[in-house]
């Protein structure tokens, strides 16, 4: 599930940048951000809305971990996005907020780590260490314990080959020299230590032996380990139960089938008395555990198991063996589709998504918004003026506004908080662009403008100065609603 929030203090001989009181944590710009990365060897980057309630919750624990860091010469920085939305494009930021390692404006990769300032430091200190450490017999035994895992590559001392192959990794990889080359996992958790017995003795095959091996067989979803889960590229299989008993006992009868499917399925308890309405998110009954359910994380698609069967191993393994072999549909909810849908605003359901936002031939401004939502109301008519202005313009077979109501219907898009506005230009689907302007009627359609294939452009009737003025000022009008605001969705 998510991104976002960074600042610092800097001077260097190409930039100043000015901190804000006393952050560790610079504010950067358009016009300083490349040369502050340039002059800093690594860069902890926060791309950020003001009005995003995870920024807002990431703030303090940023600040805090930038001070941490500040006497190893890490830095901490952060964007507005709203009010430099060209870099942040450049950087390819959909959600707020996005972390993401900069060393150097060539080698960039996501941050992958916890949003608790113990997790930044302990991910950044991490970044700032070799690829690649030398590790001897005096050593070995403390250096095994030094995380939670360890990855260990042995090599003779004149086997110049592997020790090229460990040091092409992009993981941390500790090297001994032995007689032949191996590589070893020794972790905390599971069986203790794994040995990699691929055929293939190449970077690519040891970080994916690797991944594999420092996930859990049977881990737990929660704050902590749900971003992981959901970065990891791979389905995730969810065991919901209300007791650490239960979830342990069924934890234990699933575990020769996690073991199976080990490195293309992760499978992992989740507490249904914390995060049950979590089930809800993956079309479960969310008062009725245990009960179990199948990720597809990177096409967010959702494979509940029936909830009127037993949850058993025999029951799971036939259901899961589906899975991979393709044989199930997922499960998709929807509101049905309008009967009669030719009002200004286009209302979407999960059953004509792709039709609507996917019609390559008009730019389709979408708006994802929650019933309960009081921020998603008050845009309402506005955004009924919106769709009314461009439904009786000239460009009204060229752009389409619409909305869809995304508790209700499954959408392939990853929404944080509501309302979430987002254009699909004609021409070029594959990427949507996030709105992160103030919700006036004519910002919105400069957005469309300046963002949209067709540059359509339609005029509005000018309001009094004073509410104009009071519109763009009114800080509740830059504000959005997170799905932990309304009680009923439990935040992971």
């Amino acid at each position: 599930m998510h991104l976002k929030q960074f600042f610092g203090v800097l001077a260097t001989t190409v930039a100043l940048v000015a901190a804000e009181g006393d952050s560790d944590v610079a504010a950067l710009t358009g016009e300083t951000f490349d040369d502050f990365v340039k002059a800093n060897e690594l860069v902890l980057a926060e791309f950020y809305a003001p009005w995003c309630g995870h920024c807002k919750a990431l703030a303090p624990e940023y600040e805090e971990a930038a001070t941490s860091l500040k006497e190893k010469g890490i830095k901490l920085v952060k964007v507005d996005c709203t009010e430099n939305s060209e870099l942040c494009s450049k950087h390819g930021v959909e959600g707020y907020p996005t972390l993401k390692v900069f060393r150097g404006l060539e080698n960039i990769t996501p941050y992958a780590g916890q949003r608790k300032a113990a997790s930044i430091t302990s991910y950044m200190i991490k970044q700032s260490m070799p690829a690649v450490s030398e590790v001897t017999k005096d050593n070995l035994e403390e250096f095994k314990t030094a995380d939670k895992v360890v990855l260990v590559g042995y090599y003779a001392a004149d086997d110049k080959t592997s020790a090229e192959v460990y040091s092409a990794t992009t993981l941390p990889l500790p090297r001994l020299r032995a007689l032949s080359p191996a590589i070893v996992l020794y972790k905390q958790f599971d069986e203790g230590v794994t040995t990699y017995t691929g055929d293939k003795f190449d970077a690519e095959a040891i970080e994916k032996f690797a991944t594999t091996g420092a996930t859990p067989l049977i881990g737990e979803v929660g704050p902590e380990t749900y971003s992981g889960y959901m970065s990891a590229g791979i389905p995730l299989a969810y065991i919901f139960a209300e007791t650490p008993e239960e979830r342990a006992e069924l934890g234990e009868a699933l575990k020769p089938i996690a073991q199976k499917y080990r490195g293309t399925i992760n499978f992992a308890t989740i507490d249904a008395k914390a995060f049950g309405a979590h089930a809800g998110n993956l079309n479960l009954k969310a008062d009725k555990f245990p009960a179990f359910a199948i990720q597809e994380t990177a096409k967010n698609q959702k494979f509940p198991f029936s909830q009127e069967t037993e949850i058993t191993h025999d029951a799971i393994a036939e259901f899961v063996a589906e899975f991979a072999a393709g044989k199930l549909e997922p499960s998709i909810k929807s509101e049905p589709i309008p009967e009669a849908n030719d009002d200004p605003v286009t209302v979407i359901v999960a059953k004509n998504y792709e039709q609507v936002v996917l019609d390559d031939t008009k730019d389709v401004l979408v708006e994802f918004y929650a019933p309960w939502c009081g921020h998603c109301k008050a845009l309402a008519p506005k955004y009924e003026e919106l769709g009314a202005l461009y439904a009786n313009s000239e460009f009204k077979d060229k752009v389409t506004i619409a909305k869809v109501d995304a508790t209700a219907n499954d959408v392939p898009d990853e929404i944080q908080g509501f309302p979430t506005i987002k254009l699909f230009p004609a021409g070029g689907k594959a990427a949507p662009i996030t709105y992160s302007g103030s919700r006036t009627v004519e910002d919105l359609i400069t957005f469309i403008k300046e963002n949209g294939k067709h540059q359509a452009n339609v005029s509005v009737e000018k309001e009094a100065p004073a509410a104009e003025e009071e519109a763009k000022e009114a800080p509740e009008a830059k504000t959005e609603e997170t799905k932990e605001d309304k009680e009923s969705h439990d935040e992971l």
